[in-house]
């Protein structure tokens, strides 16, 4: 089945949407909709948590069959961290939506200004409130403030460091998961997807994202750039680049199905449960 996620717009202090500072708006209405028309696409709806009716809005698109909810907090102009969300995650929690959330830089969309509003290290209230959070990219791109260092002594960290800190943290072992959605793309490969690949113990916390309609552009999937930094053996790679010509979304799933890490001389892969994602939306659809 497919995911598709709305976008809800930015919104301001006052609780109002401004269409001039939103880099794109796609309504719940429209994913809830097709949803409802095809048995095979799952609705992810986004509601701004700024909006005064946010909680009402958020329980209607529940009650139609969404089964999480989308932010990306430095475009829509969120601060995860902000009190007044506190209600939001609670209505969350409530439900039993997953929140899958933007962590990083983000690069893909023109109307960036509050880049410091993705640190992954600002989502420890939703987690607080018992929101089951889903990290989008493992946060593996940027850097920000180390919220937890001392006021006078914050320095910047890799955005990748500051999530795997929050992940470490064994009380949000069951509520605070990543997907591995743009970890095979130009600008990511490395470190983050080394790590990610090689904690087997943390496989069962991860789960597929192909953040379409970014897998299908050639300028960011690079299989010889795979092959060269050794994630892709000479044969994968080309069954890859087959099924790229035939389907983007496809050539995705293979290409994370086919990378590999070596530990002691044995290919290490992504678990077969981190393509598995039924696990995630079992409590929202319940």
């Amino acid at each position: 089945r497919l995911l598709l996620l709305a976008f809800d717009c930015f919104v301001d202090e006052l609780g109002l949407e401004d269409r001039s500072l939103s880099a794109m708006y796609v309504p719940d209405d429209y994913v809830l909709s097709l949803a409802e028309r095809h048995p095979d696409v799952l609705a992810c709806c986004s509601v701004h948590p700024y909006r005064n009716d946010a909680v009402e809005r958020l329980r209607a698109a529940a009650a139609r069959g969404a089964v999480a909810v989308k932010w990306l907090p430095s475009v829509q102009g969120i601060d995860p961290a902000a009190r007044r969300c506190l209600p939001f995650f609670e209505a969350l929690a409530e439900l039993g939506l997953p929140l899958i959330t933007h962590a990083g830089e983000e690069t893909a969309l023109a109307f960036v200004s509050q880049e410091e509003l993705g640190n992954p290290l600002r989502l420890r209230a939703a987690l607080e409130a018992g929101v089951r959070l889903v990290v989008a990219h493992a946060g593996s791109l940027g850097t920000v403030v180390d919220l937890d260092a001392p006021g006078g002594r914050r320095g910047h960290i890799p955005c990748f460091e500051a999530f795997r800190r929050l992940f470490a943290e064994t009380q949000y072992e069951r509520t605070l998961f990543a997907d591995i959605s743009a970890l095979t793309f130009v600008n990511r490969v490395g470190e983050p997807l080394r790590a990610m690949l090689a904690a087997t113990e943390q496989h069962h916390r991860l789960v597929n994202g192909s953040d379409y309609p970014l897998c299908a552009l050639p300028v960011v999937n690079s299989t010889w750039w795979l092959e060269r930094e050794g994630f892709l053996d000479a044969e994968d790679r080309r069954l890859c680049d087959k099924v790229g010509r035939a389907n983007p979304l496809l050539f995705d799933f293979v290409v994370k199905r086919s990378i590999r890490v070596l530990d002691k001389g044995l290919p290490v892969r992504f678990s077969p449960t981190v393509f598995e994602g039924d696990w995630l939306f079992e409590r929202a659809a319940g």
